[in-house]
């Protein structure tokens, strides 16, 4: 199952509704890019107006450490010319839906990086707002890169190796059973709702939201819309 398609003409996000047998409620997961076309984040917002929850990503509390992490994808929406915009709740949230975050606060995100040798983790920081400047500079040219791809399963050596990092467990794991458990929650008090739940999660953490479903609640993928988050001109 793909989740981001890259190819030379679109780089598109599958919508994946998930759904199990006998049990009305259905988790409507939507893989984010933190920078995109203004489009596709209005695509997104219209279809959150039809979820009743939304379970969405988002590190709690501030930290110096998590804002130079994040440049990375600060800086290209800064050039207008670029076309794209960063991801804020403004501008995706509809007001009349209910909204909760189960994401670690920005003390456990850092606390999770320092168990990785201290190399590691200063070579991060410093890289980060390197990628940034040369993410602002590439512009939309970035999105064209095929390890933007992701997949269920990895389809590259290079995916492989990432989805083996240290330094990608270190920030995706403890986030990804915070939501898991978080959605959990969720079924075990309104499973028999025939509500729509929305995640709206970063691409990077739906392979893991997906298989988490699967296995411990037998959730199984039902359908998928795909939504444009950038046409090269």
């Amino acid at each position: 199952m793909q989740i981001i398609e890259v190819t030379g003409y679109a780089v598109r996000s599958a919508v994946i509704t998930l759904r199990r047998r006998g049990t009305p409620l259905e988790f409507v997961v939507f893989p984010m890019l933190h920078v995109a076309s203004p489009t596709f984040y209005s695509q997104v917002r219209r279809r959150l107006r039809t979820c009743d929850l939304i379970v969405l990503e988002g590190i709690r509390g501030k930290s110096a450490a998590v804002s130079t992490l994040t440049l990375a994808y600060r800086f290209a929406p800064r050039r207008r010319r670029n076309g794209l915009a960063e991801q804020r709740d403004d501008a995706l949230l509809p007001e009349s839906v209910p909204v909760i975050h189960p994401d670690v606060t920005a003390a456990e995100a850092i606390a999770d990086l320092k168990e990785l040798p201290r190399w590691t983790y200063v070579l991060l920081l410093v890289a980060a707002p390197v990628m940034g400047l040369v993410f602002a500079l590439r512009g939309p040219r970035a999105f064209l890169d095929e390890d933007l791809a992701v997949d269920d399963l990895p389809a590259t050596a290079r995916a492989e190796m990432l989805a083996d990092s240290d330094v990608e467990h270190a920030m995706t794991d403890r986030r990804d059973r915070r939501l898991l458990d978080a959605l959990g929650a969720i079924l075990d008090a309104r499973a028999d709702e025939p509500i729509r739940v929305a995640v709206v999660y970063g691409a990077g953490h739906v392979p893991a939201i997906v298989a988490g479903l699967m296995d411990r609640h037998d959730y199984r993928p039902r359908e998928a819309e795909w939504l444009t988050v950038y046409v090269p001109d």
